[in-house]
């Protein structure tokens, strides 16, 4: 059982924005209405020049709509959730003003999340001015809380790392990839560790090889102007699969607290070899036909004949004892044909088989999938009944939510630990900067575009890139 809330006050810069609305709220929400017993506040900043009650209305709309009581919602806004304008110069003397007084209202601590719900542009002029007007010091615990990316390639993620350290210790500061809040990928750490029949094989010796994909069905929609300046490798790739990369790949931590486990996927990072441009595929979803309807192609939604990526396909090689040797393949994309986020681990054949021609049987495959139906599958041939000898693969099948009910929502996890100060599920800053470094070749040296029709797998080139050493992706 989690351990209870410390009284704290949760200021959220850029309150106004679609990531509070959309998620923000509701695992604000759902913290302070499971433990009710403990002392908080929510108090919202943003240009908006709205009052209490005008925020309270917008945030109890928001979260009635996904689904929240009424009642319940009402009354959480009215105890617990606060507004503060910042106006066209915002007045730092005022807003530290107004986090006194709540804290005096509620009888809270001094203990403060500043939760930076803001573009990623602006989130040093935002840094810098808290520190420069004493924003960041209270007489309780402070943390800043930075949503990813952070920075935009080597330079710019080290200038931020710096600044951040200007005025933030790194056991003060958690960087967010919501991705580590899923359970699924929490369990990683423990279906590795705790269950020596699949550790004993997660290795060169008995993996072939291992697959990492993030699919969406979903467009840029409302994202385009940000999209367009960022793409599918700084949006999807530099954060998200290389987070499940360094967990899938990590050596056994010392502990599980912490620093013992960002050390080893620090490690991961650092080992990985440098990619050559063979090993990349980079592409742009064109028109195509989903359910029967044309949809539009990614240039025809920008307005414009932009060559940013939309889909990135990549070969990594991890160079150390345990991966030499054992490929990792990455893929993310927009508009593919299905939504799923999965692991394919795929085992190496059985050495010598003696069934004649039914050999090579199919390889074992284990199968982590984030999303949707969080669960493991582990697929494996029997013998059919019967004669003349057939095999059949049949799969071992696990699903968290048919065992355990509906899981916490990722913001809700991490929100959680942010507040009780573990930093597990975070990214760290020398992390951030080999995770940038690995990708720096992309950057400066990009692959030609290849396009894709809407409600496909990806490029053409994104098959090649396995079909070339004889594997191709997991349908499962």
């Amino acid at each position: 059982m989690r351990e209870a809330l410390p009284p704290h006050l949760f200021v959220v810069f850029g309150a106004t924005g679609d990531l509070v609305r959309g998620k923000l709220l509701a695992a604000l929400f759902r913290l302070g209405t499971r433990d009710r017993g403990v002392r908080h506040a929510v108090l919202g900043v943003a240009r908006s020049q709205l009052d209490d009650d005008r925020f309270r209305t917008w945030a109890a709309e928001a979260l009635v709509a996904q689904g929240h009581a009424a009642p319940e919602v009402t009354r959480w806004c009215g105890q617990h959730l606060f507004y503060h304008a910042l106006g066209g110069v915002p007045d730092a003397a005022a807003l530290r003003a107004r986090m006194e007084s709540l804290e005096a209202a509620h009888e809270l601590p001094g203990n403060r999340v500043l939760y930076l719900a803001i573009p990623p542009g602006a989130v040093p002029e935002v840094v810098r001015w808290v520190g420069q007007n004493g924003l960041h010091r209270a007489p309780g615990w402070v943390r800043l809380v930075v949503e990813k990316p952070f920075g935009t390639d080597p330079a710019s993620a080290a200038e931020l790392n710096g600044l951040v350290a200007r005025y933030f210790d790194e056991s003060q500061v958690f960087r967010v990839d919501h991705y580590l809040g899923k359970e699924t990928v929490q369990n990683l750490l423990v279906f590795r560790f705790a269950n020596p029949v699949f550790e004993s094989v997660w290795n060169r010796d008995r993996v072939d090889h291992v697959q990492i994909t993030v699919a969406e069905t979903a467009g840029v929609e409302g994202r385009a102007h940000y999209y367009d300046q960022v793409g599918a490798l700084r949006d999807m790739v530099q954060n998200h699969l290389t987070q499940l990369l360094s967990l899938v790949a990590m050596e056994p931590p010392s502990s599980f607290r912490a620093e013992a486990i960002r050390n080893e996927k620090v490690k991961v990072l650092q080992a990985v070899a440098p990619l050559r441009p063979e090993d990349a595929v980079f592409g742009q979803y064109g028109p195509g036909e989903v359910d029967g309807r044309q949809a539009r192609g990614y240039q025809e939604e920008v307005g414009t004949a932009s060559q940013t990526e939309t889909f990135v396909a990549l070969r990594l090689g991890v160079l150390n004892w345990r991966w030499r040797g054992v490929p990792f393949y990455l893929r993310t994309g927009k508009r593919m044909r299905a939504r799923k986020t999965q692991v394919v681990v795929r085992f190496r054949p059985a050495p010598v088989c003696p069934l004649g021609p039914e050999c090579p049987a199919t390889p074992n495959a284990l199968v982590i999938r984030l999303q949707p139906e969080e669960g493991f599958d582990l697929y494996f041939d029997v013998k059919c009944p019967g004669q003349p000898l057939a095999l059949d693969t049949q799969r071992l099948r696990f699903r968290y939510g048919e065992v355990f009910g509906r899981l916490p929502d990722a913001y809700q996890t991490l929100l959680a630990d942010v507040v009780l100060g573990d930093q597990t599920l975070f990214v760290r800053a020398d992390e951030v900067e080999e995770a940038w470094r690995l990708y720096a070749p992309l950057l400066e040296g990009r692959p030609a575009i290849q396009p894709y029709p809407v409600g496909s797998w990806g490029p053409e080139g994104a098959e090649a890139l396995l079909a070339r050493e004889g594997r191709s992706w997991f349908q499962g």
